[in-house]
């Protein structure tokens, strides 16, 4: 599967459980859209990052990856320690120079 750079360093910042890494991903202005909340920027994504994993553990295992206009949608298979798992997740990405410019995850 041919995935994005910055798609690969999320995921494996994310296997790692390294949210420093992770945060690294996104621009200046991101916009990250998960369980009905925004975070805004690499300050905001890291600390919501560093939650999650301590909360969820979660791994992801890609299933797929399609491109449609600018949205990129990475679908993985999501274990962890939260109700449900595992849960087919969709990674919804806009890309900008590089970097993540907006991330909607759903489920």
């Amino acid at each position: 599967m041919n995935l994005p750079v910055i798609i690969l360093e999320l995921l494996k910042a994310q296997a790692d459980f390294d949210s420093k890494a992770y945060s690294e991903c996104f621009s200046d202005t991101a916009l990250v859209y998960d369980e009905n909340e925004i975070h805004k920027g690499p300050d905001e994504i890291m600390k919501w990052n560093e939650k999650t994993n301590k909360m969820y553990q979660t791994q992801l295992e890609v299933l797929e990856f399609a491109t449609s206009n600018t949205t990129n949608i990475l679908t993985t298979k999501g274990t962890g320690t939260f109700e449900g798992s595992p849960i087919v997740l969709k990674y919804h990405f806009e890309l900008k120079d590089g970097k993540i410019n907006s991330l909607k995850i759903t489920a």
